[in-house]
């Protein structure tokens, strides 16, 4: 006895826990309507939410479609969360939804005319599918159901509607990229010009040099008194020749940057000792 007791009861339960999960989102008394703004009866069919309709629809450019429907949860109108009618171009995938508007009796319409229809959708091949979404919060199952194809016919009149494909994350065609040729030195011929005039002053540097007095006969005391910082400064003013020649010859800007500002703090840092050791026989009227 207890035992049919707890097999009914877990029978009921099974039973209830089935109703529940049957419980979905359909539509009943649903038409589609092709209606011409040029007159005449137009075209009225009965939609099934099991089985579409056999022929597409003839959609003109002055056509629009009327869609009227009763939405229901579980058999009863109810309004949904959601109601709306999705046009599908079969070849490329694309989708266009279309409300419809509901009322809390679970009725629904809803229209639609070529100028709501997207470019990409009105130029595809084939005809359109045709599918009602019907869904809300709840346990119930929504409903996408396919419901016609619709057949769309441009103006003959008028030109047919533009539309350039978006360029997409994918495979492109090989770029060759030509890049600007790198900076040449100029001819030989006037870089050995320039160098020959700048060496013919030279001559007259150290002529003019020694004929001011040039006290040559110092640099042993100099040398004495500062080596490190007399023979530095001479160095260093070498050394950036020789890098200004390394940079019209082989190198480029970032390789000359670091070394020319080494060789600056050298000769800032050597000049300065070496500056001051000749300012003190100066000063002493050894010179």
């Amino acid at each position: 006895m207890h035992f049919s007791k707890s097999f009914l009861s877990a029978a009921l339960l099974l039973a209830a826990g089935i109703a529940d999960a049957a419980s979905a989102w359909s539509f009943d008394e649903g038409t589609v309507s092709v209606v011409s703004k040029q007159g005449g009866d137009g075209l009225k069919e009965k939609l099934n939410a099991k089985k579409p309709l056999s022929k597409p629809l003839t959609f003109g450019s002055s056509d629009t479609i009327k869609i009227a429907l009763t939405a229901k949860d579980n058999g009863k109108g109810k309004r949904p969360h959601q109601a709306f009618v999705v046009l599908k171009d079969v070849d490329s995938g694309l989708e266009a939804p279309f409300p419809l508007t509901t009322k809390d009796t679970g009725k629904a319409v809803g229209q639609i005319s070529q100028k709501d229809i997207p470019v990409q959708l009105l130029l595809a091949t084939k005809p359109l599918q045709a599918s009602v979404v019907i869904a809300s919060f709840g346990s119930a199952q929504g409903l996408n159901t396919h419901l016609f194809d619709l057949a769309v016919q441009l103006d003959p009149n008028a030109p047919a509607p533009a539309y350039e494909k978006p360029v997409r994350y994918s495979k492109q065609p090989e770029i060759h990229h030509i890049f600007k040729a790198d900076p040449k030195s100029p001819p030989r011929i006037i870089s050995l010009v320039f160098a020959l005039a700048v060496l013919a002053t030279v001559p007259a540097l150290f002529l003019g040099w020694f004929s001011l007095g040039a006290n040559i006969d110092h640099l042993s005391t100099a040398f004495g008194k500062a080596p490190l910082s007399h023979t530095a400064f001479l160095g260093s003013i070498v050394a950036m020749e020789f890098v200004f020649f390394l940079y019209y010859s082989t190198w480029n800007l970032f390789q000359v940057l670091p070394v020319i500002a080494i060789v600056g703090a050298v000769t800032v840092l050597s000049g300065t000792k070496a500056l001051g050791e000749v300012q003190a026989r100066r000063l002493a009227g050894q010179r």
